[in-house]
């Protein structure tokens, strides 16, 4: 059967005609001239059946349907292209996985590990780009997601299947000298974490997206903390842990999430009782069979998840 398809070099014209408004910039951009141009894109709007442009005494501008058809032909435009470059620096070996992905998770866990990655296959690239809310696959170009949420987030995701990689357990961090600050340490010895109840004394940082998260691990600790909700916010993890790091107070960070900064010595541990939260880390995947890619994928990054926990 004949599929209903335009011819690219249109859909081409059409694409860089609806970004500028403008056939002109659009012949300049693509070293045509302006009636070939016009001529691409009349035949455009001939099969579609649909006007694209309203002609005024200015020149063009997009009707209704042409602004949301531009949308949608510049996102496959886009994936298009980014396919054939991969097929072309491949040569049909291997293969690439376009992954979304939190941020701080994808910045400080997933990608210092790529390197492992790249030892056991090597023919397997990774694309990453930031989405933090659960999407239609069928709309979006990402053959999977690394998400952080609730149990019952995963479950009213629609057409997917998750697979949780580990539990977002959350323990109270700080620089060491706001907590040498709080309790002295003896000369050569190493920070000594402190009671929970002497982290009511001491600034806290906040989270915007979690934020009655020190309320809930005073309440799991059984310390009244009637400061619990005072502090600045932070949306990030990665700027929670900057703030820590700068001393301006104590952060309820995931310490897979802080690797670098406790190897380093930036942050210590200021009260070794961790909170298990209600959020985990999973990676979502369509329904349907995978791809001998993501299935490698897959794979290696649950062992990667075992050995990190």
């Amino acid at each position: 059967m004949r599929r209903n398809i335009p011819s690219t070099q249109a859909l081409a014209c059409f694409e860089v005609a609806a970004r500028h408004e403008s056939y002109t910039r659009a012949a300049q951009e693509l070293s045509l001239t302006q009636s070939a141009v016009s001529r691409q894109i009349q035949a455009l709007e001939e099969f579609l059946g649909v006007a694209l442009f309203r002609r005024t005494r200015h020149g063009v501008v997009l009707t209704p349907a042409g602004a949301h058809y531009g949308r949608q032909v510049a996102r496959w435009l886009q994936g298009l292209e980014r396919d054939t470059l991969d097929v072309m620096a491949h040569q049909g070996q291997g293969g690439t996985l376009s992954l979304a992905a939190v941020p701080t998770f994808a910045t400080r866990w997933l990608i210092p590990r790529l390197p492992q990655l790249a030892q056991q296959h090597p023919d397997i690239v990774v694309h990453i780009e930031t989405q933090t809310r659960p999407f239609l696959f069928a709309d979006a170009p990402f053959d999977a997601a690394l998400y952080a949420g609730t149990a019952e987030q995963v479950a009213n995701w629609p057409g997917i299947k998750a697979q949780l990689l580990m539990h977002e357990d959350v323990v109270p961090v700080c620089s060491p000298r706001l907590l040498e600050a709080a309790a002295q340490r003896g000369l050569g010895r190493a920070y000594q974490p402190v009671a929970p109840a002497v982290l009511t004394e001491l600034p806290l940082l906040q989270q915007s997206t979690r934020p009655y998260g020190w309320r809930q691990w005073f309440e799991a600790m059984g310390v009244d903390a009637p400061h619990a909700l005072d502090g600045p916010r932070y949306e990030l993890f990665s700027m929670l842990a900057v703030a820590a790091t700068c001393g301006l107070g104590v952060a309820l960070i995931p310490p897979l999430l802080i690797e670098a900064e406790l190897a380093r010595g930036e942050l210590v541990v200021a009260c070794n009782q961790p909170l298990q939260g209600e959020r985990g880390y999973y990676l979502v995947s369509p329904a349907h069979v995978q791809s001998p890619v993501l299935a490698a994928f897959s794979q290696w990054l649950r062992e990667a998840a075992q050995g990190s926990a």
